[in-house]
């Protein structure tokens, strides 16, 4: 059993998959990249001069596995809740568990409202600063969460800040990602 499963493999998921692997936890992301980024052209990315939405989702694809998290080729077609953990069933046949859920979904919300997460009038699902819905340890970030302020880099925040938010609850204190350069 993975200790989060991210549902939605656009910058939101992506972002809070590489915290959380990069970090030591058991993550696993569900999406056939068919994130709305391939219809984007970055310029606005802090630290991208331009960059096609599509070149972007393969470096940070690549990323997220190579800090050990499993990204799965597959749609979750149902997403339950039971005794404190979610199972999400995918198209493919495959169920998995986890007591955290990251949601990624883009303007649809469609798992988080079959959670029973209601919408408010902008169509966002409401959280906390941190991603964190009203349902516990379900997050809900990116485009689900801001329907009509979607940047790229806004929805990478959003899953970094779910992400941290996770390993602080884990830990019971605030948690900091550091990295240090090599001494020379």
């Amino acid at each position: 059993m993975p200790d989060v499963i991210v549902i939605g493999d656009g910058p939101g998921g992506l972002s809070a998959a590489l915290f959380l692997a990069k970090n030591g936890k058991e993550v696993v992301v569900y999406g056939q990249d068919r994130t709305a980024m391939h219809a984007a052209l970055l310029h606005n990315y802090l630290g991208v001069e331009a960059m096609t939405g599509s070149d972007f989702q393969v470096i940070a694809r690549r990323q997220v596995e190579a800090q050990g998290a499993k990204i799965e080729d597959d749609h979750i077609e149902e997403l339950t809740e039971a005794d404190g953990s979610y199972t999400a069933k995918t198209k493919g046949g495959q169920t998995v568990t986890a007591k955290t859920i990251v949601l990624s979904e883009g303007k649809g919300a469609r798992l988080a409202k079959a959670l029973g997460l209601t919408a408010d009038d902008s169509g966002a699902i409401p959280t906390d600063k941190n991603g964190l819905s009203a349902k516990p340890g379900v997050y809900v970030v990116g485009r689900s969460a801001r329907p009509g302020r979607s940047q790229a880099i806004i929805s990478a925040g959003d899953g970094a800040a779910a992400a941290i938010d996770i390993l602080s609850r884990e830990k019971g204190e605030a948690y900091l990602d550091w990295d240090t350069p090599p001494e020379s």
